[in-house]
C-alpha cells in the first residue's frame, strides 16, 4: 500500500505517544505511522492493541540513543514527521542517576537530529515535545515562550540542553523544527508514579495518599485528548523555528488533588477525607508551581476543552476498569507494592527508572 505521509513518533508506547500514536493511526489510514519505543517500565504494549494489526502501523523496538539504528530508519523509510517524545522523566531520579537522563535526552536527542539532517528524504517536520519545566518555578510570574529558560533539577534542565540542540539545527540547517512545553498532562493509561494514577494505585491498595512535604504545591493540569490535540495543530499550523506553550488554566493544589480522589474513589464524607492523607518527607528542589501562557497556541485554534471535572472522571473510572493494566510493568509485581508503600513518599515502580517515553510526562508525585 501506497502512504501519502510517514510519521515517526519516538517513545510511541507511552502515555502521551501511545495517545497520539492512535490518533495518528486511526485519523490518517492513509498516513505510516512508525513508532520507536524501547518498551521500559513505563511502557506497555497493551497501550497500543487498538491498533497494533493496523496495516498503517510498525513498531520497532529500539534506543532512540542508538545511531545504527536512527541512521537506516531515516535512510530507509522517507521519514516526512517527527514527532520527539522519547525521554527519561522521572524528577526524582535524575538526581540519582543524571547521567542517564543525559544519555536519553539529549544525546537521545542529538542522534535523532543528526540523522534527520543527513536523511536524503527531505524532512518536513521535527516537532520536539518538551516541558514547562524549563521555565523553572514561578509564585506570580506567569512564562510565556520568549521567558528565560531556568530549569531547576537535573531532568529539565536535560529537556532545556535538547531544546538548544533542537534550536540549533534550525539556526544552522533550518530544519523545520517545532518546540512545544506542556503542561502536567494526565489520563488514562499513564504510568503509576506520575501523581493521580499514583494516588489512584495507593487508595485501591487500600494505601494512603502519600503527600510530599507541606508547602502549597499546585500543578496546571492537561487532559492527553487535549493535548494530542495541539500537537496536531502545531503540526497543521505551526510555525517552522516557533516555540508553543500548550497549557491549561486548570491549577489544582496537590492536597486538594489528593481529597478530590478520595473522595472520588473511596466514596467517603469530608469528615473521614484526612483519614486518607499521610505527609512524607519532600523530595529535593521542588518547584511550587509551572504557570504559563499560550496564546500562540490560542492564536492558531486551540482551546483545551475537556474540563477538569469530566478529564479526572474520565481517568477515574478508566483506573477502576482497568486495574492490572500495569501488572506486567514489573517481573516483581511485589518491588512495586514496596516502592509504593515507602514512607519517603517514592514513586511506584522501579528504584532507577530507566525508560524512553514522553517527554512531558514528568514529577514522580507533586
Amino acid at each position: 500500500m501506497d502512504f501519502s505521509m510517514t510519521v515517526l513518533v519516538t517513545g510511541g508506547s507511552g502515555f502521551i505517544g501511545s495517545h497520539l500514536v492512535c490518533s495518528l493511526v486511526n485519523r490518517h489510514p492513509d498516513w505510516r505511522i512508525i513508532n520507536l519505543d524501547d518498551l521500559d517500565y513505563c511502557c506497555s504494549p497493551k497501550s497500543l492493541e487498538s491498533v497494533e494489526d493496523r496495516a498503517n502501523y510498525t513498531f520497532i523496538k529500539g534506543d532512540v540513543c542508538n545511531s545504527q539504528l536512527v541512521n537506516h530508519i531515516l535512510n530507509t523509510e522517507n521519514i516526512d514527521v517527527i514527532f520527539h517524545l522519547a525521554a527519561k522523566t522521572h524528577v526524582e531520579s535524575s538526581f540519582e542517576t543524571p547521567s542517564s537522563f543525559q544519555r536519553v535526552n539529549i544525546d537521545g536527542t542529538r542522534v535523532l537530529l543528526g540523522a534527520a539532517h543527513q536523511a536524503r528524504h527531505q524532512l518536513q517536520r521535527f516537532i520536539y515535545v518538551s516541558t514547562d519545566e524549563v521555565y523553572g518555578a514561578s509564585v506570580d510570574q506567569v512564562f510565556d515562550e520568549s521567558s528565560p529558560v531556568r530549569p531547576s533539577n537535573p531532568y529539565s534542565a536535560t529537556k532545556a540542553a535538547a531544546e538548544y540542540l533542537v534550536r540549533s539545527y534550525w539556526d544552522k540547517y533550518k530544519l523545520p523544527i517545532i518546540i512545544t512545553r506542556s503542561n502536567n498532562i494526565y489520563g488514562p493509561r499513564q504510568f503509576t508514579e506520575k501523581v493521580i494514577p499514583r494516588f489512584l494505585t495507593l487508595l485501591q491498595m487500600n494505601r494512603k495518599c502519600t503527600i510530599q512535604g507541606t508547602l502549597p504545591k499546585s500543578r496546571h493540569f492537561l487532559f492527553v485528548d487535549d493535548a494530542i490535540n495541539a500537537f496536531w495543530l502545531v503540526l497543521e499550523k505551526g510555525i517552522v523555528g516557533e516555540i508553543y506553550n500548550v497549557g491549561t488554566g486548570c491549577e489544582i493544589p496537590i492536597m486538594q488533588l489528593a481529597r478530590e480522589l478520595v473522595k472520588m474513589v473511596k466514596n467517603v464524607p469530608d469528615s473521614e477525607v484526612n483519614e486518607w492523607l499521610e505527609f512524607v518527607p519532600d523530595r529535593p528542589c521542588v518547584d511550587l508551581r509551572y504557570p504559563i501562557k499560550c496564546e500562540k497556541l490560542q492564536q492558531l485554534g486551540w482551546r483545551a476543552e475537556v474540563s477538569w471535572a469530566e478529564g479526572i472522571r474520565q481517568t477515574v473510572k478508566w483506573y477502576q476498569d482497568n486495574p492490572d493494566f500495569w501488572s506486567d510493568a514489573s517481573e516483581d509485581q511485589e518491588e512495586i507494592r514496596i516502592h509504593v508503600n515507602k514512607d519517603s513518599g517514592k514513586a511506584v515502580g522501579s528504584p532507577v527508572p530507566c525508560c524512553l517515553t514522553d517527554g512531558t510526562q514528568r514529577d514522580a508525585e507533586q
